[in-house]
């Protein structure tokens, strides 16, 4: 039982790896061009969990945990930061290469701006919740950064890999919020949970599946030259 958590980092590993068995439609090197965008994305994601425990937004329950911690957070949810991104990343890499046509792209816009009008509501109407907050705060920055001060043409794309990644989020995250693995202080959310998972980490995790892409993207638009 102190195996849970770990055993889900384990899952998300398996992930990439059964992607290289689909030789014609994935390259082993994805995984290496993968690394840095991970270790930047799962740094950045790491520092938001600490600071969400720090402030009583989440706990954690030890009977699920190895007992590592470091600031508070247990060592499995550093190497969640991490697992996930390489996991959704590789994931992003696999279906452009399967599906290389990106017509929809023109419709990204819309919906990201559809997007913005949710952050700022959910900023508005529970702006006395850290979770709520927080979140919301993260992926407004990152799409108005995103689709007006970038050059690179990518959310249609990531909006796909992001409906693909929902599969293994739902596994992951209903583990760790059934058994449960994490506790979530309701004072905190807007209360709204999906298969018992709060709202909130839905959007939590875009953020973090954005970042990622966002800096692969910049990495590879750099290798090309």
């Amino acid at each position: 039982m102190a195996y849970t958590f770990l055993c889900i980092n384990l899952f998300l590993i398996l992930i990439p790896v059964l992607l290289t068995l689909d030789k014609t439609h994935f390259k082993a090197a994805w995984l290496r061009y993968s690394l840095p965008p991970v270790l930047i994305s799962g740094i950045v994601f790491s520092a938001f969990s600490v600071f969400f425990t720090l402030f009583g937004v989440w706990s954690f329950n030890p009977a699920y945990l190895l007992g590592i911690t470091y600031r508070d957070l247990p060592l499995e949810q550093y190497l969640f930061s991490f697992t996930f991104s390489f996991a959704a990343l590789n994931i992003y890499a696999y279906l452009n290469s399967r599906y290389p046509d990106n017509h929809w792209q023109k419709y990204s816009l819309a919906v990201s701006n559809l997007l913005l009008g949710v952050c700022v509501a959910f900023i508005y109407f529970a702006h006395t919740k850290w979770y709520t907050v927080v979140t919301f705060s993260i992926l407004l920055i990152f799409l108005l950064f995103i689709e007006f001060f970038n050059k690179l043409r990518f959310m249609y794309r990531f909006y796909r890999a992001y409906l693909v990644c929902l599969v293994p989020f739902y596994i992951c995250y209903g583990l760790i919020s059934i058994l449960p693995v994490i506790y979530y202080n309701n004072l905190e959310t807007v209360k709204f949970s999906i298969l018992m998972i709060p709202l909130e980490s839905h959007f939590l995790m875009m953020c973090m599946i954005m970042l990622g892409v966002y800096l692969l993207e910049v990495y590879r638009s750099k290798l090309t030259k």
